[in-house]
């Protein structure tokens, strides 16, 4: 008996956790390139992992040897530590060796024994490699001409029934882009080349949380990481405190509507719709969101804000860092770009507006490129008073 191994396997084997992930939890694990969507379920693997030294037999896998003197910081230092970085990367095929505690952790989630013990007892077919899948002495059954007319008659029919339902579904499809009216234009290259890539973006959103009393003049930066995928275009958001997630796609010519939201365990949150145009002059992008401030609880309010979007480059990787001595230094959240063996690094965190390296987007950002769902009173903050000093006597606006 021979399985599928790499590559192959592993991916199979993730995409049947995530689902029965999804059935045990009722929460949707999002298959995007975000680590953090897969981090939850490398904890539920990892507590299997750890265990692997101590369950050779009951479990019928591999020998793992325990670790000797363990570290105490626990996850994810531990030798068997499973992260969602090693989910995300075995499940979008950049791995072709997965770790053996990986590969085995998957199978007695998913069946209760190793691999070892599975091979024994195959009970998904497709786990199996393709020879092994065919062969008809593994069904202990000699090909005979009653057999073929069978196999003919079932293909035929499952030929049918795919086929019908390819149209169904093909039909189903054609109504729902024609009635949301999703990928209406198909961007040219020279577009999607201008879209795709890095973008420094600067939000004035901080200034429109009544929770927080030093907010005046307050902008936060967040860095766009957006790609291309055959027609449409999706993005990780890095912001200073959450990050986004989401796609684009183009309306008409140089006319992009992005849509977004945060991602936690319940699902998605705070959604946001922009409009960005892409022929404006100059490297200063302004765009217009329906969004929110961002704050506490019944206080995340809807608001109207202007953002900046500012071309950094054409692609490469983004990495955020965290447990770091430069995270805790800085109080901010860092993302490395690598684009070209040249990396850049950028610290996200609420700053003021005066602090920005371009006086130009400080008009740009400041109180009045908010505006408010209902018009409210102490929310938004003009300078101080003349000859104080503190945050209590700004006056309102």
């Amino acid at each position: 008996m021979k399985l599928k191994s790499g590559k192959e396997e592993i991916v199979y084997l993730l995409s049947e956790v995530f689902k029965k992930y999804e059935q045990i939890t009722g929460r949707e694990v999002i298959r995007n390139t975000n680590r953090k969507n897969y981090e939850e379920i490398a904890r539920e693997l990892s507590i299997i992992s750890n265990n692997l030294p101590y369950t050779a037999t009951e479990k019928q896998h591999d020998e793992y040897p325990p670790e000797r003197n363990p570290p105490k910081l626990g996850y994810p230092y531990l030798k068997y530590d499973i992260t969602g970085g090693q989910i995300k990367d075995a499940y979008n095929g950049m791995v072709s060796s997965p770790r053996n505690f990986l590969v085995d952790s998957c199978y007695i989630y998913l069946f209760g024994v190793g691999r070892k013990g599975f091979i024994e007892n195959p009970s998904d077919v497709n786990l199996l490699a393709e020879s092994h899948l065919h062969s008809p002495s593994r069904r202990g059954l000699k090909p005979t001409k009653k057999r073929y007319n069978l196999a003919a008659i079932f293909f035929a029919v499952l030929f049918a029934v795919t086929a019908s339902g390819w149209y169904l579904s093909s039909s189903q499809w054609t109504t729902i882009k024609k009635d949301l009216n999703i990928l209406p234009y198909q961007p040219s290259k020279a577009e999607i080349d201008s879209l795709t890539g890095i973008w420094l973006v600067y939000i004035g959103s901080p200034q429109a949380r009544s929770s927080d009393v030093n907010r005046y003049h307050m902008v936060a930066n967040n860095l766009v990481d957006v790609k291309y995928k055959d027609g449409y275009f999706t993005f990780n958001r890095y912001g200073a405190s959450f990050d986004h997630f989401g796609y684009m796609q183009f309306e008409r010519q140089n006319l992009v509507s992005v849509h977004s939201y945060i991602q936690n365990g319940n699902g998605l949150e705070s959604p946001r719709l922009s409009l960005l145009r892409l022929d404006q002059p100059g490297k200063n992008l302004r765009v217009i969101s329906a969004s929110w401030n961002f704050d506490v609880g019944s206080k995340n309010s809807i608001i109207g804000i202007r953002e900046i979007y500012i071309k950094q480059g054409p692609g490469g990787d983004t990495q955020e860092i965290i447990n770091t001595i430069e995270n805790s230094s800085c109080k901010c959240k860092i993302v490395r770009w690598t684009y070209q063996k040249k990396t850049t690094i950028f610290d996200l965190k609420n700053r003021p507006l005066e602090s920005l390296p371009d006086p130009s987007l400080r008009n740009l950002l400041d109180e009045r490129s908010i505006i408010l769902t209902e018009p409210d009173k102490g929310i938004l903050l003009g300078p101080l008073s003349p000859g104080n000093s503190t945050n209590h006597t700004q006056h309102v606006r």
